[in-house]
């Protein structure tokens, strides 16, 4: 276990800090071979749908999905921090949605959706996880909010969009919410 006081040296958080942005940059170019290098074993927790993708052939599918539903994704990079056991990166997604996401059909609109991004690293120093926070309802609101709202054409679009969206996190992945309490007690 990681000792949660203990800050690396800055030669490690130097390290993990250029895998983390080599990461962001081969996501970027969409050199799927270069991104999952990063990593020992792929894993990627997406929080606000509940879901996890583990493995090669997951994150892939993960990937290519959210690729035909954004196929212009890119990020600008707000901040980025160090802590004992992860790099943790404050960002902007962006994309225009023009294909499904999930259940949620393409609208044609922009967004940019405030992102956090905690990759995790194990004792060994290899990339463990990529954990992704934001909020669902600040994108939806941007993938619909790009629909004239007073045009009764788009109401069937946009209630898909919804049960869409309550589709995506139906199924808990029980490994983000089956979690233990964090052990808080001092180190000797």
């Amino acid at each position: 276990m990681t000792d949660r006081f203990a800050i690396p040296p800055v030669d490690v958080l130097r390290a993990r800090e250029k895998l983390v942005l080599d990461h962001f940059h081969d996501e970027v170019r969409q050199d799927w071979n270069d991104v999952l290098a990063t990593f020992p074993h792929p894993h990627y927790e997406i929080v606000p749908t509940l879901t996890v993708h583990d493995g090669d052939a997951e994150v892939r599918q993960y990937y290519h999905d959210t690729r035909i539903a954004f196929p212009n994704q890119d990020h600008e990079i707000i901040a980025l921090r160090h802590s004992a056991d992860a790099v943790i990166v404050e960002f902007w997604l962006l994309g225009t949605h023009l294909g499904p996401l999930g259940g949620i059909p393409a609208t044609g609109s922009r967004h940019r959706t405030r992102m956090t991004a905690y990759f995790v690293f194990d004792e060994g120093e290899q990339l463990v996880a990529e954990r992704i926070y934001f909020d669902t309802l600040s994108m939806l609101k941007q993938l619909i909010g790009g629909l004239n709202l007073r045009d009764p054409r788009n109401w069937p679009l946009v209630i898909r969009g919804v049960r869409g969206l309550l589709a995506m996190s139906a199924e808990a992945d029980p490994r983000l919410v089956n979690t233990p309490p964090a052990d808080l007690t001092d180190s000797p």
